[in-house]
């Protein structure tokens, strides 16, 4: 390699040029300089490491070879060329690494073109979906269900009884619900918007965590409030809103605690509205993205969830 025929040259031949007493001197002064050459190629590797491996994440290593102490020896002697060994033996190390490092750049920024292009496709359908007319199916349930025709000695009052004390009655069971109080005005916020929709206050929920995500925006766990937001609408059987707050969590923060849940019920919201192709393009991007999770955590889930959509 080039390298290591400029580390030849700089060291063996001076040495074999120069008058036999400069030999010593010669010999230490390319040392130098060649250690300094090696010095910056480690420092090139660190930063190509640091940028594969952000955070300073379990993938990051340190070197394979590393500089060693120079023993101390008498210059001019039978050492200088195992020292030119060890040299190159570190620059072919070296090389190799950064050469490695230079691949692993380059599939990840591909990896990312990937994502960036599922995203853009799965954003457009959502967008159509929320665009297209919405389904008659109250018109439906109301014909399967038809309301008695009222009598003649009916009042029009009493068609409204039920309906106001079915109203009153979810009006005290919400009121019922404690809010918390601890000082911390997202965590409760929070925490209420969870209460509600663990007791199936869906519309209540919906509400309550869309003013947390608004209110706090810097709330160390939006991750948790926008996915819980997008299960509340996922629960109240309005999957094409719910997507849209899948979506928007993990795009937002893809490396929030909830994004890969976001993923699954993304799926799982595809499913309900029988974008199958879609829901699998959801899983998959689950399973590149956090395949640990995909494989641990969420399991069975994403199993059952592509079942449910036939994915392949």
């Amino acid at each position: 390699m080039r390298l290591k025929s400029m580390i030849l040259a700089s060291v063996l031949v001076p040495s074999a040029l120069a008058p036999l007493a400069l030999m010593p001197t010669a010999a230490s002064a390319q040392d130098t300089s060649v250690n300094g050459r090696i010095d910056r190629l480690e420092q090139e590797v660190r930063a190509l490491q640091r940028k594969v491996f952000p955070g300073g994440s379990d993938r990051y290593f340190e070197p394979e070879i590393q500089a060693q102490q120079q023993p101390s020896r008498v210059p001019g002697t039978s050492t200088d060329a195992s020292a030119v060994t060890n040299l190159m033996t570190r620059v072919d190390a070296l090389e190799a690494q950064l050469a490695s490092l230079t691949g692993q750049v380059e599939e990840r920024g591909y990896q990312m073109r990937q994502m960036e292009t599922k995203l853009s496709a799965l954003q457009d359908r959502i967008a159509r979906l929320e665009s297209a007319p919405p389904a008659a199916a109250p018109a439906v349930e109301e014909e399967a269900n038809p309301a008695p025709a009222p009598s003649a000695a009916s009042k029009p009052a009493a068609a409204t009884k039920p309906s106001a004390v079915t109203n009153t009655g979810r009006a005290q069971a919400v009121a019922a619900i404690e809010k918390p109080s601890t000082g911390d005005g997202a965590e409760d916020s929070y925490i209420y918007g969870y209460r509600l929709w663990e007791a199936g206050f869906y519309p209540e929920a919906q509400a309550q965590l869309a003013k947390t995500v608004k209110d706090y925006p810097k709330y160390s766990k939006m991750s948790y409030a926008r996915n819980l937001l997008g299960r509340a609408w996922l629960d109240d059987k309005k999957p094409a809103t719910s997507a849209q707050y899948f979506l928007e969590n993990y795009q937002k923060d893809p490396r929030g605690d909830r994004a890969p849940d976001s993923l699954y019920f993304l799926g799982v919201a595809l499913t309900d509205l029988n974008k199958k192709s879609e829901a699998c393009q959801a899983y998959a991007e689950l399973a590149d993205v956090y395949p640990d999770i995909a494989s641990g955590r969420l399991a069975s889930r994403v199993t059952s969830g592509k079942a449910k959509a036939n994915c392949k």
